[in-house]
């Protein structure tokens, strides 16, 4: 087994409950904002054509094809446009509001304080290496009381690339000062974060929290973070 000294981590969907905690933010915009009753008395059908326009434009935004600020009232305004409302102040209003109490949340997954505590007293680096925006994950990890276990946060915003790009792991390395080498990466996204680490050459662990199947092979799979003490 390598001997490693630095752990960079994911943190939508690996540590942080990324679904469960913009739900609880979409719920909590329907009810300000009546949408009940401009919009739909259903939360649910809201809740699903947002996750459909949100994961298209996810895409796109991933792919360089529309910005970061298009992308946050976009999906606000595409799926308005699904119940007829083309209301571009709603859409923007929504999507600022979305923003702001979305990083209050603070569902963790199991075991992640945990985890990182076990690995902060084994001596590892640990850090961030997120897609997300810069503001909104700083305000996340704050909120969740985990931002004292990190060195270095590197977003997409803050090194002009984005996971799977090779660019923003070499990035990552160069900030922290480590050695390919002695690094490994921990996500649960079998493209951003596995064949991210892979391009760049990185070992790393996938965290299968919802048992995919895939024919990719990372250098390690754990099911929950508690297994990562295991190899770690």
């Amino acid at each position: 087994m390598a001997s490693y000294k630095h752990i960079f981590f994911d943190l939508d969907h690996t540590l942080w409950d990324f679904d469960t905690n913009a739900k609880e933010s979409l719920m909590d915009i329907f009810s300000e904002f009546n949408l009940e009753e401009k919009v739909t008395s259903d939360f649910n059908t809201f809740y699903e054509k947002y996750l459909y326009h949100n994961k298209i434009l996810w895409e796109r935004y991933q792919k360089g094809f529309i910005s970061a600020d298009e992308l946050k009232w976009k999906r606000m305004w595409r799926t308005l446009l699904e119940f007829k409302i083309g209301d571009e102040g709603l859409s923007k209003a929504l999507s600022s509001r979305f923003l702001e109490i979305l990083p209050n949340k603070k569902l963790m997954f199991p075991h992640a304080h945990e985890i990182l505590v076990y690995l902060k007293n084994k001596n590892y680096e640990l850090h961030l290496i997120t897609n997300g925006f810069e503001k909104t994950q700083w305000n996340k990890i704050r909120t969740s009381k985990i931002d004292h276990f990190f060195t270095h946060v590197i977003t997409s915003e803050a090194s002009n690339s984005m996971k799977p790009e090779k660019e923003i792991f070499e990035y990552a390395l160069q900030k922290a000062n480590a050695v390919l080498s002695e690094s490994i990466m921990i996500g649960d996204n079998l493209d951003a974060d596995i064949k991210g680490a892979m391009n760049a050459g990185m070992d790393n662990i996938f965290v299968n929290h919802i048992d995919a199947v895939t024919e990719m092979k990372p250098t390690y799979t754990v099911t929950h973070l508690k297994e990562l003490e295991d190899i770690l």
